[in-house]
């Protein structure tokens, strides 16, 4: 073979960073001898993988053709290191979720699968619904958990779990002590939401839709405890899943504000390139999540103990 596997790596990192020198910082490597590498990997087949836009280097369309490619022959790389080297558990994996999943489930779950294949090694990156299927659909992550839809025409979007919505305030609110809460008493009143381009926001805004231009929301946040403080002292009403909420309901920090005919019912979803190869160790992660929402209608039914590591 003409290439080595160190030059795939050099190759792929400089696609998903964009950049030599935070290509070279991740693998460890001299920012002089990761451009030497990618050079040489280009002048051996006298091609051309990479568009110089001002200081980004992005991928051209061969480029794009061959990085899925060698990223499959990466991780099946590993799995061959793994088994040389006696491990029990599987190649590196870079999984994405959305924070109500991650901060509520994503963390559970991959602890248990660590205890269970001690020789993994994962990195889960937390952010909101746009920037985890940008990143599915770059291959900087090898699959995501997410809430809501998923349209991207590069992406597979498998159903997981059922999750709902609730509306919710502060015991003391005047909402609370409604028998019935009407869209007039949810318009009158300051909110607090989710932050554009999550999974949450677009579900509230289409089950508040009729009225949403008369909402006054006050403060947009991104993570789900900042909401949930900021209703508990009184600076308004929120609507986040009822998976975030279990636990404030129980000590009754918070209270569920119920409102007849709003429907904010939506799909966790798994996500992943229809070109990225799924590895034995995703594929059993993925079962693995599956396997705990089976029976249950909704995510906040789903039991998770602390595993210890």
């Amino acid at each position: 073979m003409n290439y080595t596997l160190r030059q795939l790596e050099v190759f792929t990192a400089v696609a998903r960073a964009e950049n030599v020198s935070r290509a070279a910082e991740h693998l460890g490597m001299s920012q002089s001898a990761t451009s030497t590498s990618l050079t040489e990997f280009e002048r051996q087949f006298q091609i051309k993988l990479f568009d110089r836009v001002g200081k980004k280097l992005q991928l051209n369309e061969l480029g794009h053709i061959i990085l899925p490619r060698a990223i499959e022959l990466l991780d099946r790389a590993h799995e061959i290191e793994a088994l040389f080297e006696g491990k029990t558990g599987f190649g590196p994996m870079r999984i994405g979720a959305t924070l109500t999943i991650g901060n509520y489930l994503a963390t559970l779950l991959i602890g248990e699968f660590m205890q269970n294949h001690s020789g993994s090694h994962i990195d889960l990156d937390v952010h909101n619904t746009a920037n985890i299927v940008k990143k599915v659909a770059e291959f900087e992550l090898d699959f995501g958990l997410i809430e809501g839809d998923c349209s991207h025409p590069d992406l597979i979007a498998q159903s997981w779990v059922a999750d709902e919505l609730v509306i919710f305030a502060a015991p003391d609110h005047p909402l609370s002590h409604k028998t019935v809460v009407t869209l007039d008493d949810l318009v009158s009143t300051p909110w607090i939401a989710r932050e554009t381009g999550s999974g949450t926001r677009q579900t509230f805004e289409h089950g508040m839709r009729h009225v949403l231009s008369q909402l006054n929301i006050r403060l947009a946040l991104e993570h789900t405890e900042a909401i949930k403080r900021a209703v508990e002292s009184g600076m308004g009403i929120a609507c986040i899943s009822r998976l975030a909420l279990k636990e404030a309901f129980r000590r009754g920090s918070l209270v569920e504000i119920p409102v007849a005919g709003l429907d904010f019912k939506r799909q966790f979803h798994f996500i992943w390139h229809k070109q990225k190869y799924l590895t034995p160790g995703m594929a059993l992660f993925i079962e693995r999540c599956k396997e705990v929402a089976a029976g249950v209608t909704s995510s906040d039914q789903i039991v998770l103990r602390q595993p210890i590591i």
